[in-house]
C-alpha cells in the first residue's frame, strides 16, 4: 500500500514561537489546545532531558539504522549515536534540528511526508511520544512510514498512555498554547489506543509484533505484513 507524497502536513510546529520557545527553555507550559478549551498538556521538560526508564525500553528494541520521525530535541537519536548505532531524525521545527545536532545527533529538517534519505532500507522507525498525531491522519501516516521501512524491518508506535481507552480514535484540530494563549492555526492532530492504532496499522500493511507498557506510556511494534513474526 503506498501513499502520495503530496499528504500535507502541518508547519505549525516549524513556525509556532511557542514550541521553539519551550525548546529553548528546555520546558513548558506547552499545551495542545482544543476548540472546547480542552488541553493536553506536552511533556517538554521530558523530551529534552536523557532517556528515561521507558524510552529506554524502545532504544533496547531498536535494531539496525533507526529513523526518528518526529525526533523534538533529539533524545532517542543522541542516545543511539553515543552507543554507536545509525540513526536520524526529522524534524520540521528549525529549533527542534538545531537541538539534536548540538547534542551530537544527525538530524534534518524534513517532513515525513518528503523524499528522506535510504527510504524502504530503515531497520527500525520511531513514532513515540504522540507522533502517530503527525498529519492527524494515522492510515495516512503508517502507509507513509511502510515505504520507508525495510520488508524486514520494525516501526514502535506510542499509543495514547494508560487510563485512556484501548479503542480511543481521536481526530481533532488543535492549536499550541503556551498557558497565556493560544497560537497560530489550527492544525489536525489525533491520539489513538493500542487497539485502535493496531486497527490503522493492519490496513496500512502492518502486523502488530509485541507490545509493552512502562510508567503508563504503551508502546507497539509493528511489522511490514507478511514478514512472518507475528505477535509475540
Amino acid at each position: 500500500m503506498t501513499v502520495s507524497l503530496t499528504v500535507p502536513e502541518t508547519r505549525a510546529w516549524s513556525t509556532a514561537d511557542p514550541y521553539a520557545t519551550a525548546l529553548r527553555a528546555g520546558h513548558g507550559p506547552l499545551f495542545l489546545h482544543r476548540a472546547d478549551g480542552w488541553l493536553l498538556p506536552l511533556d517538554v521538560e521530558r523530551w529534552c532531558a536523557g532517556p528515561d526508564d521507558a524510552d529506554r525500553t524502545v532504544l533496547a528494541a531498536c535494531r539496525g539504522a533507526t529513523l526518528d520521525i518526529g525526533c523534538g530535541p533529539g533524545r532517542m537519536v543522541t542516545a543511539l549515536a553515543e552507543g554507536s548505532r545509525p540513526a536520524l531524525g526529522i524534524d520540521v521545527s528549525t529549533e527542534a534540528v538545531r537541538r539534536t545536532r548540538a547534542a551530537g545527533g544527525a538530524a534534518l529538517l524534513r517532513s515525513v511526508f518528503e523524499p528522506l534519505p535510504q527510504e524502504g532500507h530503515w531497520r527500525t522507525a520511531l513514532l513515540i511520544d504522540g507522533n502517530i498525531g503527525i498529519g492527524g491522519d494515522p492510515g495516512a501516516l503508517l502507509s507513509r512510514v511502510r515505504q520507508l521501512v525495510h520488508s524486514h524491518g520494525t516501526l514502535i508506535v506510542e499509543a495514547a498512555p494508560v487510563g485512556l481507552a484501548d479503542d480511543l480514535d481521536e481526530r481533532t484540530p488543535v492549536r499550541l498554547h503556551d498557558g497565556t494563549g493560544a497560537h497560530g492555526a489550527a492544525f489536525p492532530w489525533t491520539r489513538v489506543g493500542p487497539t485502535a492504532l493496531i486497527r490503522h496499522a493492519t490496513a496500512a500493511g502492518w502486523a502488530p509484533a509485541t507490545a509493552w507498557s512502562r510508567d503508563d506510556r504503551r508502546f507497539v511494534a509493528l511489522r511490514p505484513h507478511g514478514d512472518g513474526r507475528g505477535l509475540r
